[in-house]
This record gives C-alpha cells, sequence and structure tokens, in this order.
C-alpha cells in the first residue's frame, strides 16, 4: 500500500489499500522502523511479478496457484491466466468482501484450506493436471516445519507434474544477522520463523526439482533504490546480505 503511494511504485499495487482497515494500520505501526525488511518485501513481490508476467507472455492460458495467497492482487494486475487463491477460511472471507471475484478481468478461484486439518491434495486434486503450472509460495515456506515443505512438494509434483514453484527462501545466516527483530516483531503476533538452513535449496533439489531462475531480493531493493547500499560495497562486502534471501524458481523434475 505505502509503495503504490510513491511517486516510483516499484510494484504498483493499487489494491492493497483495499485490505486495510484500522487494526491492520495499528500492527503496521509497530514495523514502521523495520525499513530495509519493508523495502524487502516489495522486491520480493516485484520479482515474482516479473517471473510471472514473462510466463504468460508466453502462454496466456497458464494456470497460476497462490498457496497461501493472503491479500494477494496479481490475478487483478497481471494480464492473462486461470488463477487459484489458497488460504485460510478467515482471510477469504476477508478478500471476498473487499475484493470480490467479479471485479477481476482474469479466471479466478479462491479456495478455503484450513492448513491444520484439512489436505492440500484433496483441495488441489479437481485442477490436477499434466500441463504447465506455476505455484507461487510466497512468505510461506520460512513458517513451515521442514517435515511440512517436504509433504507439500510431494503433493504439488503428484498432482502437477509440469510445474514451477516460485518462492522466497532465508538462510540461517541471513535471519540472524539481518532478521531478529523483524522475527521479535512478528513472534508477538503468532507468527515464528521454522525453515532457516544454512542451505534450504537443499531440500528442493532432494525432492526432486531443479534450479531455473535465483534472485536476490536484497539485490532488488538495492537496484530499486529502495535500500540505500553503494552497490560496489553490496556487492563486494555484503555477500550474506546479498545471497541471504532470494527468490527460486524451481521446476518439477
Amino acid at each position: 500500500m505505502q509503495d503504490a503511494e510513491n511517486e516510483q511504485p516499484v510494484c504498483q499495487d493499487n489494491y492493497a489499500k483495499e485490505f486495510m482497515d484500522e487494526r491492520g494500520l495499528k500492527i503496521l505501526s509497530s514495523f514502521y522502523a523495520e525499513k530495509n525488511p519493508n523495502a524487502g518485501n516489495v522486491a520480493r513481490h516485484r520479482i515474482i511479478d516479473d517471473f510471472i508476467r514473462k510466463e504468460l507472455a508466453n502462454n496466456p492460458e497458464l494456470t497460476v496457484i497462490l498457496i497461501g495467497a493472503g491479500f494477494d492482487s496479481r490475478a487483478y494486475r497481471l494480464n492473462g491466466g486461470n488463477w487459484i487463491e489458497l488460504d485460510e477460511p478467515q482471510i477469504i472471507a476477508y478478500k471476498n468482501e473487499r475484493l470480490p471475484i467479479e471485479r477481476c478481468k482474469n479466471k479466478l478461484q479462491r479456495i478455503a484450506i484450513d492448513f491444520e486439518t484439512e489436505s492440500l491434495e484433496e483441495k488441489l486434486q479437481q485442477f490436477s493436471s499434466n500441463q504447465p503450472v506455476v505455484v507461487v509460495m510466497e512468505g510461506v515456506f520460512i513458517y513451515l516445519q521442514e517435515e511440512v515443505i517436504k509433504q507439500t512438494l510431494q503433493t504439488l509434483h503428484k498432482l502437477f507434474p509440469n510445474h514451477q514453484l516460485a518462492c522466497d527462501l532465508m538462510t540461517d545466516k541471513f535471519y540472524k544477522k539481518y532478521s531478529y527483530t523483524l522475527h521479535q516483531k512478528l513472534g508477538e503476533l503468532g507468527a515464528n520463523f521454522k525453515f532457516t538452513l544454512a542451505n534450504p535449496s537443499e531440500v528442493f533439489y532432494n525432492a526432486n526439482y531443479q534450479l531455473i531462475e535465483k534472485h536476490s531480493i536484497i539485490g532488488k531493493a538495492v537496484g530499486c533504490g529502495s535500500i540505500k547500499v553503494p552497490r560496489f560495497i553490496f556487492k563486494t562486502f555484503l555477500k550474506t546480505l546479498e545471497h541471504g534471501y532470494s527468490i527460486y524458481v524451481f521446476k518439477s523434475g
């Protein structure tokens, strides 16, 4: 929402404000000091935007599945695609109220799922296909136990043999050096980081994925001017910062 109000927005998500209310603004106020993580979130979203735009340009009928969609508005902002959003029932209900499906120019379905008690495989079974599919799990894996991640990857392989998975992964070094205070504030809201390994991508390689693309989230924020670090310093002395938090695009098989 804040990015969209800037003179030169990175994402230009004009729908974000639809979801903000007084309670949301109160929660947001405690994160104002987290300027670099906030800039990183916007950069993260833009990287995935650009990836999906590229895929939709090649295949306008592409199915895009957002697991843990939150208040994602890409189905409204990007051209083309058959969009499927999954999240907790409370989020889906709130989202339907604030941004109805009828306002979407693309085909969009929303599916409520209680991730604790309901099966992701059963919810997605009706969409199972051998055709190309893009799955987006943005800001999700870091909150999941490794075993849950492995089960999720097995489900995706089973239902969508020809899929690409776009996600963000954070190393343990990055978490300890740059994200500790952010994590404390998130923890107070009941959200705790659970998946920060020395090399989290290994879990995906071991689950039969190939790496197609990797983009530094902080590098994107620096390039956009959202984080003020001279590029030569960023490239030479801040390797943990550059490579510790990235967008990965994996391909099944």
